[in-house]
Protein backbone atom coordinates (compact mmCIF):
# COMPACT_ATOMS: atom_id res chain seq x y z
CA UNK A 1 0.00 0.00 0.00
CA UNK A 2 2.88 2.31 0.57
CA UNK A 3 4.38 1.55 -2.99
CA UNK A 4 1.35 2.49 -3.92
CA UNK A 5 1.24 6.10 -2.86
CA UNK A 6 4.80 6.57 -3.54
CA UNK A 7 3.45 6.08 -6.86
CA UNK A 8 1.06 8.50 -6.76
CA UNK A 9 2.38 11.24 -5.77
CA UNK A 10 5.70 10.73 -8.38
CA UNK A 11 3.02 10.76 -11.10
CA UNK A 12 1.30 13.83 -9.86
CA UNK A 13 4.63 15.53 -8.95
CA UNK A 14 5.58 15.26 -12.96
CA UNK A 15 2.04 16.37 -14.13
CA UNK A 16 2.68 19.73 -11.82
CA UNK A 17 5.81 20.20 -13.32
CA UNK A 18 4.58 19.71 -16.61
CA UNK A 19 1.85 22.18 -16.14
CA UNK A 20 4.28 24.79 -14.71
CA UNK A 21 6.21 24.53 -17.84
CA UNK A 22 3.62 24.83 -20.02
CA UNK A 23 2.37 27.86 -18.27
CA UNK A 24 5.76 29.69 -18.47
CA UNK A 25 6.07 28.86 -22.14
CA UNK A 26 2.53 30.54 -22.95
CA UNK A 27 3.07 33.75 -21.34
CA UNK A 28 5.99 34.24 -23.63
CA UNK A 29 3.88 34.28 -27.04
CA UNK A 30 0.85 36.80 -27.65
CA UNK A 31 -2.36 35.16 -27.12
CA UNK A 32 -4.31 34.42 -30.03
CA UNK A 33 -0.94 34.55 -32.57
CA UNK A 34 0.43 31.72 -34.64
CA UNK A 35 3.77 31.76 -35.18
CA UNK A 36 4.82 33.08 -38.31
CA UNK A 37 8.56 32.14 -40.09
CA UNK A 38 10.54 34.70 -40.78
CA UNK A 39 10.55 35.61 -44.65
CA UNK A 40 13.15 34.36 -46.53
CA UNK A 41 16.35 36.86 -47.13
CA UNK A 42 16.64 37.63 -50.92
CA UNK A 43 19.29 36.90 -52.85
CA UNK A 44 22.35 39.48 -53.14
CA UNK A 45 22.09 40.42 -57.04
CA UNK A 46 25.74 39.05 -58.41
CA UNK A 47 28.82 41.84 -58.95
CA UNK A 48 28.18 43.23 -62.47
CA UNK A 49 31.66 41.27 -64.41
CA UNK A 50 34.64 43.49 -64.67
CA UNK A 51 34.08 46.43 -67.40
CA UNK A 52 38.04 47.05 -69.18
CA UNK A 53 38.17 50.61 -70.32
CA UNK A 54 37.59 51.67 -73.69
CA UNK A 55 40.99 51.19 -75.82
CA UNK A 56 42.59 54.76 -76.68
CA UNK A 57 42.98 55.52 -80.34
CA UNK A 58 43.36 58.89 -82.68
CA UNK A 59 45.32 60.88 -84.27
CA UNK A 60 47.48 63.34 -83.37
CA UNK A 61 50.06 65.59 -83.96
CA UNK A 62 52.96 66.55 -82.33
CA UNK A 63 55.42 69.74 -83.03
CA UNK A 64 58.93 68.84 -81.50
CA UNK A 65 62.78 70.28 -81.70
CA UNK A 66 64.46 69.19 -84.05
CA UNK A 67 67.27 67.72 -81.48
CA UNK A 68 64.69 65.60 -80.05
CA UNK A 69 63.67 63.87 -83.51
CA UNK A 70 65.72 60.99 -83.70
CA UNK A 71 64.53 59.69 -79.81
CA UNK A 72 60.98 60.20 -80.83
CA UNK A 73 60.99 58.66 -84.17
CA UNK A 74 63.76 55.77 -83.30
CA UNK A 75 62.71 54.73 -80.24
CA UNK A 76 59.80 56.77 -78.41
CA UNK A 77 56.82 56.94 -80.62
CA UNK A 78 57.67 52.69 -81.49
CA UNK A 79 57.45 52.04 -77.64
CA UNK A 80 54.44 54.44 -77.16
CA UNK A 81 52.62 52.16 -79.57
CA UNK A 82 53.90 48.84 -78.24
CA UNK A 83 51.05 50.07 -75.68
CA UNK A 84 48.68 51.79 -77.81
CA UNK A 85 48.63 50.13 -80.89
CA UNK A 86 45.43 52.46 -82.25
CA UNK A 87 46.95 55.86 -81.23
CA UNK A 88 48.87 57.53 -84.45
CA UNK A 89 51.30 60.08 -83.94
CA UNK A 90 52.90 62.32 -86.70
CA UNK A 91 56.06 64.78 -85.59
CA UNK A 92 56.71 67.52 -87.32
CA UNK A 93 60.08 68.34 -86.53
CA UNK A 94 62.03 71.95 -86.45
CA UNK A 95 63.48 74.94 -84.61
CA UNK A 96 61.63 75.77 -81.65
CA UNK A 97 60.79 79.46 -82.95
CA UNK A 98 59.56 78.13 -86.31
CA UNK A 99 57.12 75.27 -84.62
CA UNK A 100 56.02 78.82 -82.70
CA UNK A 101 55.20 80.30 -85.31
CA UNK A 102 53.69 77.64 -86.95
CA UNK A 103 51.27 77.13 -83.96
CA UNK A 104 50.59 80.78 -84.14
CA UNK A 105 49.43 80.99 -87.78
CA UNK A 106 47.19 77.59 -87.23
CA UNK A 107 49.28 74.12 -86.55
CA UNK A 108 46.83 71.85 -84.87
CA UNK A 109 49.51 70.18 -82.68
CA UNK A 110 48.16 68.55 -79.50
CA UNK A 111 52.03 68.64 -78.27
CA UNK A 112 54.83 71.07 -77.83
CA UNK A 113 57.96 69.79 -77.50
CA UNK A 114 60.54 72.96 -77.36
CA UNK A 115 64.52 73.36 -76.41
CA UNK A 116 63.96 76.50 -74.78
CA UNK A 117 61.30 78.20 -72.37
CA UNK A 118 60.87 81.24 -74.31
CA UNK A 119 58.68 79.96 -77.12
CA UNK A 120 57.05 77.78 -75.08
CA UNK A 121 56.74 80.67 -72.32
CA UNK A 122 55.21 83.14 -75.72
CA UNK A 123 52.73 80.80 -76.84
CA UNK A 124 51.21 79.88 -73.10
CA UNK A 125 50.70 83.96 -72.43
CA UNK A 126 48.74 84.25 -75.98
CA UNK A 127 46.98 80.99 -75.41
CA UNK A 128 48.07 79.21 -77.40
CA UNK A 129 49.61 76.43 -74.97
CA UNK A 130 47.61 75.44 -71.80
CA UNK A 131 50.06 76.48 -68.92
CA UNK A 132 48.38 73.72 -66.47
CA UNK A 133 50.02 70.98 -68.33
CA UNK A 134 53.34 72.56 -68.94
CA UNK A 135 56.68 70.88 -66.93
CA UNK A 136 60.46 71.42 -67.76
CA UNK A 137 60.91 67.89 -68.52
CA UNK A 138 64.92 67.57 -70.08
CA UNK A 139 68.07 69.35 -69.81
CA UNK A 140 70.60 69.68 -72.36
CA UNK A 141 74.30 70.92 -73.02
CA UNK A 142 75.48 73.46 -75.49
CA UNK A 143 78.67 72.30 -77.04
CA UNK A 144 81.45 73.29 -79.86
CA UNK A 145 81.90 70.09 -82.52
CA UNK A 146 84.02 69.78 -85.69
CA UNK A 147 84.26 66.81 -87.86
CA UNK A 148 85.51 63.51 -86.72
CA UNK A 149 88.45 63.37 -89.58
CA UNK A 150 87.83 67.69 -89.82
CA UNK A 151 92.19 69.09 -89.11
CA UNK A 152 91.43 72.42 -86.50
CA UNK A 153 93.15 74.30 -84.37
CA UNK A 154 90.13 75.49 -82.43
CA UNK A 155 90.60 74.28 -78.78
CA UNK A 156 87.60 75.79 -77.66
CA UNK A 157 84.51 78.77 -77.17
CA UNK A 158 87.22 81.24 -76.15
CA UNK A 159 89.24 80.88 -79.83
CA UNK A 160 86.24 79.65 -82.64
CA UNK A 161 87.01 83.02 -84.23
CA UNK A 162 90.12 80.68 -85.83
CA UNK A 163 88.02 78.65 -87.86
CA UNK A 164 88.09 79.22 -91.36
CA UNK A 165 83.88 78.64 -91.61
CA UNK A 166 81.63 78.88 -88.05
CA UNK A 167 78.21 77.08 -88.33
CA UNK A 168 75.33 77.78 -85.97
CA UNK A 169 71.36 78.27 -85.64
CA UNK A 170 69.79 80.92 -86.55
CA UNK A 171 68.96 83.31 -82.88
CA UNK A 172 65.90 84.71 -84.70
CA UNK A 173 64.19 81.19 -84.03
CA UNK A 174 66.71 78.22 -83.34
CA UNK A 175 67.17 78.01 -79.40
CA UNK A 176 70.64 76.67 -79.71
CA UNK A 177 71.22 79.58 -81.99
CA UNK A 178 70.34 81.99 -79.17
CA UNK A 179 72.65 79.97 -76.57
CA UNK A 180 75.23 80.19 -78.87
CA UNK A 181 74.82 84.31 -79.18
CA UNK A 182 74.84 84.69 -75.56
CA UNK A 183 77.86 82.29 -74.92
CA UNK A 184 80.22 83.95 -77.52
CA UNK A 185 78.29 87.63 -76.21
CA UNK A 186 79.24 86.91 -72.70
CA UNK A 187 83.11 85.98 -74.36
CA UNK A 188 83.10 89.13 -76.40
CA UNK A 189 83.05 87.26 -79.71
CA UNK A 190 79.56 87.59 -81.21
CA UNK A 191 79.82 90.53 -82.99
CA UNK A 192 82.58 89.08 -85.28
CA UNK A 193 81.61 85.87 -85.28
CA UNK A 194 78.21 86.74 -86.66
CA UNK A 195 79.00 88.35 -89.50
CA UNK A 196 80.73 85.51 -91.56
CA UNK A 197 79.04 82.20 -89.24
CA UNK A 198 76.73 80.36 -91.71
CA UNK A 199 73.27 80.48 -90.23
CA UNK A 200 71.18 76.92 -90.29
CA UNK A 201 67.11 76.99 -89.53
CA UNK A 202 67.72 74.68 -86.91
CA UNK A 203 70.02 72.72 -85.03
CA UNK A 204 70.13 69.34 -87.42
CA UNK A 205 71.26 71.77 -90.26
CA UNK A 206 74.30 72.91 -88.19
CA UNK A 207 75.04 69.23 -87.26
CA UNK A 208 75.18 68.01 -90.94
CA UNK A 209 77.16 70.87 -92.42
CA UNK A 210 79.87 70.24 -89.64
CA UNK A 211 79.41 66.65 -90.70
CA UNK A 212 80.06 67.00 -93.94
CA UNK A 213 83.47 69.32 -93.28
CA UNK A 214 81.49 72.59 -95.21
CA UNK A 215 82.01 74.32 -91.60
CA UNK A 216 85.42 73.42 -89.21
CA UNK A 217 83.15 73.98 -86.18
CA UNK A 218 79.35 74.54 -85.30
CA UNK A 219 77.69 75.34 -82.27
CA UNK A 220 75.09 72.35 -81.41
CA UNK A 221 73.90 70.31 -78.55
CA UNK A 222 75.28 67.73 -76.70
CA UNK A 223 72.67 65.35 -77.55
CA UNK A 224 73.36 66.26 -81.42
CA UNK A 225 76.83 65.35 -81.29
CA UNK A 226 75.91 62.35 -79.55
CA UNK A 227 73.90 61.22 -82.12
CA UNK A 228 76.44 61.58 -84.48
CA UNK A 229 79.59 60.63 -83.22
CA UNK A 230 80.79 59.00 -85.92
CA UNK A 231 80.65 61.91 -87.76
CA UNK A 232 81.97 64.71 -85.47
CA UNK A 233 83.75 64.81 -82.40
CA UNK A 234 83.09 67.61 -79.01
CA UNK A 235 85.84 70.12 -78.84
CA UNK A 236 84.58 71.70 -75.49
CA UNK A 237 81.34 72.48 -73.78
CA UNK A 238 80.16 76.04 -73.10
CA UNK A 239 82.33 77.74 -70.31
CA UNK A 240 80.34 77.76 -66.99
CA UNK A 241 79.10 81.42 -66.16
CA UNK A 242 78.24 82.12 -69.96
CA UNK A 243 74.81 81.12 -69.24
CA UNK A 244 72.22 83.10 -67.36
CA UNK A 245 69.94 79.77 -67.24
CA UNK A 246 70.71 76.07 -68.12
CA UNK A 247 68.98 74.68 -71.50
CA UNK A 248 65.98 73.46 -70.33
CA UNK A 249 63.11 71.61 -72.56
CA UNK A 250 59.40 71.91 -71.81
CA UNK A 251 56.78 69.99 -72.69
CA UNK A 252 52.77 70.42 -72.68
CA UNK A 253 49.21 70.56 -74.15
CA UNK A 254 47.47 73.07 -76.33
CA UNK A 255 44.11 74.05 -74.40
CA UNK A 256 41.15 72.80 -76.82
CA UNK A 257 41.65 69.23 -77.27
CA UNK A 258 38.24 67.67 -78.56
CA UNK A 259 38.70 63.99 -79.84
CA UNK A 260 42.44 63.77 -79.21
CA UNK A 261 42.14 64.00 -75.76
CA UNK A 262 42.42 61.11 -74.47
CA UNK A 263 45.42 59.89 -76.85
CA UNK A 264 46.92 63.15 -76.20
CA UNK A 265 47.12 63.18 -73.11
CA UNK A 266 48.51 59.69 -72.49
CA UNK A 267 51.30 60.52 -74.71
CA UNK A 268 52.17 63.22 -72.46
CA UNK A 269 51.61 61.06 -69.55
CA UNK A 270 54.23 58.46 -71.36
CA UNK A 271 56.88 61.06 -72.05
CA UNK A 272 57.11 61.82 -68.47
CA UNK A 273 57.43 58.30 -67.48
CA UNK A 274 60.09 56.60 -66.63
CA UNK A 275 60.02 54.31 -69.98
CA UNK A 276 60.48 57.65 -71.79
CA UNK A 277 63.16 58.47 -69.09
CA UNK A 278 65.46 55.97 -70.21
CA UNK A 279 65.00 56.35 -73.80
CA UNK A 280 65.91 60.17 -72.72
CA UNK A 281 69.09 59.72 -70.82
CA UNK A 282 70.05 57.08 -73.42
CA UNK A 283 70.51 60.13 -75.85
CA UNK A 284 71.74 62.25 -73.72
CA UNK A 285 69.79 64.29 -71.96
CA UNK A 286 69.40 64.89 -68.08
CA UNK A 287 66.12 64.31 -67.37
CA UNK A 288 64.37 66.96 -64.61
Amino acid sequence: MMKIKMKTAAIVIALLTALAFAGCASEGAPQGTESVPEPATAPEPAAPEHETEPAIEGEILIAVAASLQNAFEGDLIPLFNKEYPDVKITGTYDGSGKLQTQIEEGLDATIFFSAATKQMDALVEAGFMDGATVVKLLENEVVLITGIDTATDVTGFENIEDAAGIAIGDPASVPVGQYAEEVLTSLGSWDGIERRASIGTNVTEVLNWVAEGSAEVGIVYMTDAASMEDKVRVIAIAPAGTLKTPVVYPVGLKPELGEQADAAKAFLAFLKGSEAANVFESYGFKVL
